[in-house]
């Protein structure tokens, strides 16, 4: 899981009124944060991206990735304009993607 400290960045989406950094599933169990992940936190069901939310979900990844890798998690900011794509996803579900693993 080298990988993911060398990740070369992740994207925050935004719109209007609230934002979320995608982050692959595995990464969140690599990081052993799974169960601190709330639903306000969504899911791509295909390809297990998870964005996670900004007041909570997102600090949460942030500080797990600093704390184990030393570092801050490289980000880029994707304005989705008034309404984000990512509304319409599913709610995050970690009972519905560990069933695939």
């Amino acid at each position: 899981m080298n990988d993911l400290k060398n990740q070369e960045s992740y994207t925050f989406y935004e719109d209007s009124a609230h934002g979320w950094l995608k982050v692959p599933f595995h990464e969140l169990r690599y990081l052993n944060i799974v169960d601190d992940i709330s639903q306000f936190s969504y899911m791509n069901q295909k390809n297990q991206d998870i964005y996670l939310e900004e007041d909570c979900d997102a600090p949460t990844f942030l500080k797990a990735y600093e704390s184990n890798f030393g570092k801050v998690a490289p980000i880029k900011r994707v304005d989705c304009g008034e309404i984000s794509f990512v509304r319409n996803l599913a709610s995050y579900n970690k009972n519905y993607l560990l069933a695939f693993i």
